[in-house]
């Protein structure tokens, strides 16, 4: 008999249906982070692509939310306007360190390679500091209201307002450029070519060359010989009033003139010497020749003093040669030669003083424009395209950087050594009635 035998059906596993769950048995399957604790991870490029491109609605969205935000802010900024102007600072005259320099002789040569080595500055850094003075920006402040414009309610605000929106600098060129930058677009280049009429006053009022040195010092000396000679006047007319003397004697008239006008020179003399002293060494031939003719006045006055005192008086008092003078005639004489001395020493230094004057004309800083600032044409800033690029670049990665942070942080949390690590952190951080719900 034949048996004939059935076969059963094989019984077949149900198929997972679940595309997001590896199967680390199949073959061509890779394992990664996830798949089984404790194994170790395989990391690849493709891993990274397909965690972002899972989450790319996040990043899309991030990115498009940081370029709108960038574009209205970018839009609600107002637009600044940049206005420049070049101006050729004034050529200086030699310094008294190269005054002294060329005084020197045989040493010049390494007088002059120790003053390169010093690391003396510019000559033109001296306009760059003035222009960046306090007294130059509240001129400018006061000037076109910044208070109000900058909406300060201090000076001090106001100046640091005004600094940042100002830019001095020395260009490798040799001129000084000036830029300001301001939301009014007639504004910018009136504050500019304000500096440069700044500039020019600073340098007529402030004696910045040895002319006007030499000018501001005769010039104080003037004052000084002018109260004098006012004393003197009043002195002169209380005598005339108190003695009623207006005359006096020829001879003794002529003596005393030649004398007066002796010491005046001695005086403008010492004056010219100490004034030359403030540029010069004793070494230099001008300051030797004044110490010569110097020298020479005064021994002829110490001759004309002896000659002309009589008998009984006293060396150094010029009276008249010709019998005794009454008291009254006295008083009147030493008064009027008081006054003709001051006269003498007010015109000696009224002349060195027009000297200084023309001397400081001729050397005065003269501050030439090349480039006056005109009203810009096109904005300055902001640069609007820029932010929305940046802005948004920032936003898509920022975004990228933020979801491969959070896969990695919750792929670790599946590792159970981790996990018990990081419960054993929450609790000596957290305490235990504190603990937040895992």
């Amino acid at each position: 008999m034949n048996s004939i035998t059935t076969a059963e059906p094989e019984s077949t596993a149900p198929e997972s249906t679940n595309d997001d769950v590896p199967n680390p048995t199949s073959p061509g399957s890779r394992r990664t982070s996830g798949d089984i604790p404790g194994e170790p991870y395989e990391f690849h490029v493709l891993d990274l692509l397909i965690i972002l491109s899972r989450r790319k609605q996040v990043i899309l969205r991030t990115t498009l939310a940081a370029a709108v935000l960038a574009t209205i802010v970018s839009l609600l900024l107002p637009n600044r306007y940049t206005a420049t102007a070049n101006i050729l600072p004034p050529q200086q005259s030699p310094s008294l360190a190269a005054s002294m320099i060329g005084q020197l002789g045989a040493l010049g040569p390494m007088a002059a390679l120790a003053q390169k080595d010093l690391g003396l500055k510019n000559p033109n850094d001296l306009y760059v500091g003035m222009l960046r003075c306090r007294t130059v920006e509240d001129a400018l402040i006061r000037r076109f209201d910044l208070l109000r414009g900058y909406r300060d309610k201090r000076m001090s605000d106001a100046r640091r307002d005004l600094e940042s929106a100002s830019s001095i600098v020395l260009a490798k060129e040799g001129f000084i450029s000036i830029s300001v930058e301001d939301k009014d677009r007639s504004r910018a280049p009136q504050i500019a070519n304000a500096y440069v009429e700044q500039l020019r006053k600073l340098t007529q009022d402030l004696a910045v060359t040895e002319a006007g040195q030499r000018r501001v010092f005769f010039e104080r000396q003037m004052e000084v010989a002018k109260n004098n000679l006012a004393d003197a006047e009043q002195a002169l007319k209380q005598t005339e009033q108190k003695t009623g003397l207006i005359q006096w004697d020829g001879q003794a008239k002529a003596i005393i003139e030649s004398v007066v006008k002796l010491r005046a020179a001695i005086a403008a003399k010492e004056v010219e010497l100490h004034a030359m002293r403030l540029f010069s060494t004793e070494q230099n031939p001008d300051v030797r020749l004044g110490e010569q003719q110097l020298s020479g006045m005064r021994a002829q006055l110490a001759r004309m003093e002896k000659e002309s005192s009589g008998p009984g008086n006293v060396v150094g008092s010029v009276q008249v040669p010709a019998g005794n003078v009454p008291e009254a005639g006295l008083q009147y004489v030493r008064r009027l030669r008081d006054l003709k001395y001051a006269e003498a020493i007010w015109e000696l230094l009224t002349k060195q003083y027009e000297a200084a004057r023309l001397d400081e004309a001729k050397t005065a800083a003269v501050i030439q424009v090349l480039d006056p600032a005109i009203e810009p044409d096109r904005k300055s800033s902001p640069k609007r395209t820029w932010i929305i690029a940046i802005v948004t670049l920032l936003g898509f990665f920022g975004s990228m950087g933020y979801v491969l942070l959070a896969e990695a942080f919750c792929r670790l949390r599946l590792n159970p050594e981790v996990d018990a690590r990081w419960t054993m952190l929450r609790t000596c951080v957290f305490p235990p009635h504190f603990q937040p719900h895992a």
